[in-house]
């Protein structure tokens, strides 16, 4: 049986509807479940159709390791913190380092009389962090 392809919406600019692809997975009811629920995981696949298989994404092209450079005119220290180039702030990494708000916001999940929480809240308000 050939699989059929559905399309995958992008993001922003280049979404596209994909509530009028053709195929929709089937709905199948569960044997097994307790009393009534396989029923109503039933009508709840009739009532809004499951999506089909998604598109293949197509895989970018693969550089091998000993290809002649794309940016000749870039240094090879582009993208760290020393040496000529940019430094690592180009790379547009996540912080890594925790900081006071991700510390208590981390405690104050473990604190059961909420003060941990207040003094984060506050933080947040004041735009501390």
């Amino acid at each position: 049986m050939a699989a059929i392809f559905e399309k995958v919406s992008g993001i922003g600019v280049n979404s596209e509807r994909t509530d009028l692809n053709v195929s929709k997975q089937p709905a199948r009811y569960i044997a097994g479940l307790p009393q009534g629920q396989g029923q109503a995981t039933y009508n709840q696949q009739t009532a809004a159709p499951m999506a089909g298989v998604a598109e293949p994404m197509a895989l970018p092209e693969i550089t091998r390791l000993t290809a002649p450079t794309a940016r000749p005119e870039e240094p090879i220290t582009a993208g760290v913190d020393f040496g000529p180039g940019p430094d690592s702030r180009v790379l547009n990494l996540p912080n890594t380092q925790p900081t006071v708000l991700s510390i208590l916001r981390q405690i104050a999940q473990n604190d059961p009389s909420g003060e941990t929480d207040l003094i984060f809240q506050s933080m947040v308000d004041k735009g501390i962090g």
